[in-house]
């Protein structure tokens, strides 16, 4: 990659005196790690697009491993620094938490790095030839020739990366280290998606020649001038982007026949420590997968008594199983599998999103500045992309919040989840923490732009919960659509612990889901095989809502009638994104502050 350059200040922060008072170590702590975190992201031109930056803008990142050495090199030589110059008992508490998470991230990190190379670069997680496509798309803007320069730049990078991960494939394959049978066929049709319609055959517009000719046609420039970056952008496109995703299919077809199945992580060279760093990672506790797993079944029994009881409230009389299938298969309960269908799935998710804007000032002290929009996936990427996710908003703001739902098959899409899962993605989930998060003053850059998967998706979680207490679910089907949201979470635990620590089978995986699930066969088969390939991260989300509903219930429970459920999220929310015995500390300081 090109030479890095700091985007933030340079200055060295002088090492400070004991004597010196707390608020001169906290903005000069401050000003230290907005520096470091400046120095990581300058690694990383993709990463500076995403914030709204337009450094380096006509470079993607560095996938070597090399590149991979180099962050650790750096984040290791910062913290090492952080701890010379600075005395956490010199700090402010809102510092010293800056200054905890700085090491906490440094030590996770350096725990992690020896499994780097058991991490596959192309599954049906995603790759770069989805994730390209969508940087470009969404977050690389067309404000001037240069932008439009620069985004031809990148479409000719994008040889380079795509050599760059053909190169790790094969050298992971050689250690023995193959994706498992899943992934391969779903990331091959993926990356031959991006390159269909012109300039690579005779149809209309490709997807990202389509986005480049749009950009530049609303740009102020000459005729002249637009002719030729549109010219120039279908010879990068025909060039060096074919040419790359060439190589990157060629190697994909190379590596597929080595796999020899699908198996969890226990499968890999040293898989078993390797997944024990996963669920530190993913919960940021110490529990266990046996713990976890044990958790998971617990939370599905529980869940499953609350959907018995709506069962019995819409008069159905068959098995919590048969109530199931009617769910699965009933065509009152799904949309059209039309273009109409998909619009209107997509207006009853923004009146969704709306009715919880309208309520929220009763349960919330601080909304997001930042708006938030609701897409449909990208037709090239629904055979790798999640059910649902958000796209956090630039941090300008200029960008909104993006609550993206997959509506690859509305056969398979329920109505009676549409308000769950708006309420998680969207509002008040991941929009409220996020973009709040984003929008918070006080705290570093690293604190308003990372995060802990915990934290981040047991909010999600909490927020289907709280969007029920909000009365955003109107009939019992909605409350149903809420519970088979949690059980999903739930079955998470019992399902990510089984197939890496377990040696659970995809079958065996699948056949648990479905049982204890009203989801349909095709989100089960994409949610299973993303379990396989993302080990740990399934079990953040009810880790996670446990978490933040147990401490709500000590609030509760502890402060009486004074309890304000605005006070409450406020705490919650107001430090941004912590690991859970952090977010534990600050909701006990709130409850002991509450009640002198």
């Amino acid at each position: 990659m090109g030479k890095a350059v700091s985007l933030g200040m340079l200055a060295i922060v002088p090492v400070l005196s004991a004597a010196a008072p707390a608020q001169t170590q906290d903005a000069a702590l401050l000003a230290f790690v907005d520096t470091a975190y400046d120095e990581q992201v300058a690694l990383s031109p993709e990463t500076q697009t995403d914030l709204g930056l337009k450094t380096n803008y006509d470079r993607l990142d560095d996938y070597t491993d090399a590149a991979a050495v180099r962050m650790r090199t750096l984040v290791a030589a910062q913290t090492k620094d952080m701890q010379a110059r600075f005395r956490p008992d010199r700090l402010s508490e809102n510092a010293r938490i800056s200054y905890r998470l700085f090491e906490y991230e440094n030590a996770r990190a350096a725990d992690s790095f020896r499994f780097r190379n058991l991490r596959f670069p192309v599954s049906t997680n995603g790759s770069p030839a989805g994730g390209i496509p969508v940087l470009l798309i969404n977050n690389h803007k067309v404000d001037t020739v240069e932008d439009a320069q620069a985004y031809i730049a990148r479409l000719r990078d994008t040889q380079r990366v795509m050599r760059e991960v053909a190169a790790t494939m094969r050298a992971q394959a050689a250690a023995g280290i193959v994706p498992n049978q899943v992934n391969f066929a779903p990331a091959r049709n993926d990356a031959k998606k991006v390159l269909v319609g012109a300039p690579f055959d005779s149809g209309s517009d490709s997807t990202l020649m389509g986005d480049f000719r749009k950009k530049v046609t609303a740009l102020d420039a000459p005729a002249a001038t637009k002719a030729r970056l549109l010219a120039d952008a279908q010879a990068a496109l025909t060039g060096p982007f074919k040419s790359g995703y060439d190589t990157l299919i060629a190697a994909i077809d190379e590596i597929e026949p080595k796999s020899k199945g699908n198996f969890g992580v226990w499968a890999l060279p040293g898989g078993a420590a390797y997944y024990a760093d996963r669920l530190r990672q993913s919960t940021t506790t110490d529990l266990t997968a046996d713990q976890i797993h044990t958790l998971g079944l617990q939370q599905v029994a529980a869940i499953r008594q609350e959907m018995e009881a709506i069962k019995r409230q819409v008069g159905f009389t068959g098995t919590l199983e048969q109530f199931f299938d009617k769910v699965r298969t009933d065509p009152t309960l799904k949309y059209p599998n039309t273009v109409a269908g998909r619009e209107e799935y997509l207006a009853d998710a923004r009146a969704v999103i709306g009715s919880v804007m309208a309520k929220a000032p009763q349960y919330f002290r601080v909304l997001p500045k930042a708006q938030l929009e609701v897409r449909a996936v990208e037709k090239w990427r629904e055979a790798t992309a999640s059910t649902a996710f958000y796209n956090s908003p630039s941090a300008d703001g200029k960008r909104p919040g993006i609550y993206y739902v997959n509506l690859i098959d509305m056969n398979q899409t329920q109505k009676v989840q549409v308000a769950g899962i708006a309420a998680h993605e969207g509002a008040p989930g991941h929009h409220f923490q996020i973009a709040r998060q984003q929008e918070l003053t006080g705290i570093p850059k690293f604190r308003r732009f990372g995060g802990y998967g915990a934290y981040a998706e047991g909010w999600g979680l909490y927020s289907e919960r709280l969007a029920d207490e909000m009365g955003i679910y109107t009939t019992p089907y909605d409350r149903f659509g809420m519970l088979s949201l949690q059980v999903w979470r739930a079955i998470r635990l019992v399902l990510d612990t089984g197939i890496h620590s377990k040696r659970w089978t995809r079958e065996q995986s699948i056949a648990y889901f479905k049982a204890n699930s009203s989801v349909s066969d095709t989100d089960i088969a994409r949610e299973v095989d993303r379990y396989f390939n993302w080990p740990g991260q399934a079990t953040s989300y009810m880790v996670g809502q446990l978490k933040i509903a147990e401490l709500r219930k000590r609030a509760e429970r502890e402060l009486g009638p004074t309890f304000d459920i605005r006070d409450f999220h406020e705490t919650v929310l107001r430090q941004g994104s912590l690991p859970l015995d952090v977010l534990e500390e600050q909701v006990n300081r709130y409850i002991a502050e509450r009640r002198r």
